[in-house]
């Protein structure tokens, strides 16, 4: 267990605590979120049942619908959506959240490529010129290949897909960010965590 495990849980044990002399028992919800409406403020996350940062497990179904904090100064930066929830190169597979079926699904894949381990600096995901991450994920409709970087497994992988599933939209290949809130009521955090954009070693 690294230092920024144990802080992030650190954290998410304060955030619960912090509240516990309320009448009402605060609980804890942490995610990967597959969809946000910037106008209802509205976020849709896969909870995380091993509720582990390093080796998250989203598979608990249906989603959780939360309205982000009424508080501005509780809430973090907006969350990015997108439904893959698992990549599997040993197994050959990989976890979506289906928009369509509203289920989860494992979509075989056929790797073209695989490298690793590639950080977040590599110059096949960053463009120092640019100072600035490459886009992923990588679409190239002429060869039906997915190119999607993991930053937490340190992979850049290129794979095709089934053809059923080469047309889904992008964000089905992308990563939602990792988040977690505090909640009293179902549906209204009361403090929200943007886990994937946020600095904890930063003053």
């Amino acid at each position: 267990m690294n230092i920024k495990h144990i802080l992030l849980t650190m954290a998410a044990a304060s955030l619960a605590m912090s509240l516990v002399g309320c009448k009402e028992f605060t609980k804890v919800e942490q995610g990967r979120t597959i969809a946000f409406n910037k106008e209802t403020k509205e976020v849709t996350l896969i909870h995380d049942s091993a509720m582990d940062t390093l080796k998250p497990v989203y598979d608990v179904l249906p989603p959780s619908v939360f309205k982000l904090p009424t508080d501005p100064m509780e809430t973090g930066p907006e969350p990015k959506a997108g439904q893959r929830m698992k990549l599997d190169t040993d197994k050959k597979v990989i976890v979506i959240f289906d928009t369509k079926t509203q289920k989860l699904v494992d979509v075989p894949i056929t790797i073209v490529d695989l490298q690793t381990p590639i950080d977040k600096q590599h110059p096949l995901v960053y463009d120092k010129a640019e100072d600035k991450a490459k886009k992923f994920p990588a679409i190239d409709k002429e060869k039906k290949t997915i190119t999607i970087y993991s930053g937490r497994q340190k992979m850049l992988c290129t794979f095709s897909v089934p053809d059923q599933y080469f047309g889904y939209p992008e964000s089905t290949w992308e990563a939602g960010d990792e988040v977690r809130l505090t909640y009293k009521t179902a549906g209204q955090s009361l403090r929200f965590m943007n886990v994937s954009k946020t600095d904890i070693f930063k003053k």
